[in-house]
């Protein structure tokens, strides 16, 4: 059954960090989330006054965080001694876990800064699981070529195309994260299956597309979620169109949120906060 298009959750733009311009789709309230999906920030600008401030040393605990470059230069430096230099195409995977400091700074004084990133919770027998993160280059995510002239990058998870099963650099995580970057030429279809029991939502950055059977359009800057269901096809419409699908496989855990810190009760989240001012977050 084709998934079709459920709500339309429109992009807006706000500012992070010490002051870097995102827009924000998934994430904007509790309501806004889609498990377990917790949040998603489009960054991108020209402008280095947008990004330069970057986003200085700051806590996190309880989930994971995804960012995938476009264009630019990112710096990752965390309290493990960890540095990541994060550039046009590459990904980093970081689970936060029971606890880690970092900072994300730009390396770059003019020119473009493009790119995403994602929240993805974790379930509660793992929020306390031991920090870490993967940097994964470009030349290690697989491009797949699609028989309409597209193309579709793999980050998490496998697409099938022409009989042949592509499997992307991230896999075998319990939420079973399909993360894809579709670039369609106009007029362009993408169809795949995936998992009914998965929640999917599509993030459109650029042009315009036309989702299932009942052919909903869904333009750039925002993020349609979809029915259940255990295909997806997407249409580009006039023109070249480019866009994220994201899936995961449902935690069903109740969710306490204070900023930075993701866990399950209000007591969890009070304890993140004495460990951070204690300096305990990071020494469990």
């Amino acid at each position: 059954m084709q998934r079709e298009l459920q709500q339309i959750v429109p992009g807006r733009a706000t500012s992070d960090g010490a002051g870097v311009r995102i827009k924000r789709s998934l994430g904007q309230t509790p309501h806004a989330r889609f498990d377990p999906f917790l949040m998603l920030d489009e960054f991108n600008s020209e402008n280095a006054d947008d990004y330069i401030a970057g986003f200085p040393s700051h806590p996190h605990r309880g989930f994971e965080t995804v960012t995938y470059m476009l264009e630019g230069h990112m710096l990752h430096e965390d309290h493990l001694g960890n540095r990541g230099d994060l550039k046009t195409g590459d990904v980093q995977w970081m689970t936060a876990g029971r606890g880690i400091i970092h900072s994300e700074m730009p390396q770059q004084e003019q020119g473009a800064m493009r790119g995403f990133q994602l929240w993805l919770n974790l379930p509660a027998a793992e929020k306390m699981k031991p920090a870490a993160y993967r940097d994964i280059p470009a030349k290690d995510i697989p491009v797949v070529p699609l028989a309409n002239g597209g193309q579709v990058k793999v980050i998490a998870n496998s697409v099938t195309v022409d009989g042949k099963t592509i499997t992307g650099p991230i896999h075998g995580l319990s939420t079973e994260p399909i993360y894809w970057d579709v670039h369609l030429p106009a007029q362009g279809v993408f169809e795949q299956a995936v998992p009914n029991d998965h929640n999917l939502f599509v993030y459109v950055y650029q042009g315009e597309v036309a989702i299932g059977d009942d052919q909903r359009k869904l333009s750039a800057g925002n993020a349609g979620l979809l029915f259940k269901g255990d295909a997806v096809k997407i249409a580009a419409t006039n023109d070249e169109t480019r866009f994220l699908v994201l899936a995961g496989k449902p935690i069903k855990e109740p969710i306490a949120q204070y900023g930075p810190f993701v866990m399950n009760t209000q007591d969890e989240i009070e304890q993140a906060i004495r460990d951070y001012r204690s300096g305990e977050l990071v020494n469990y």
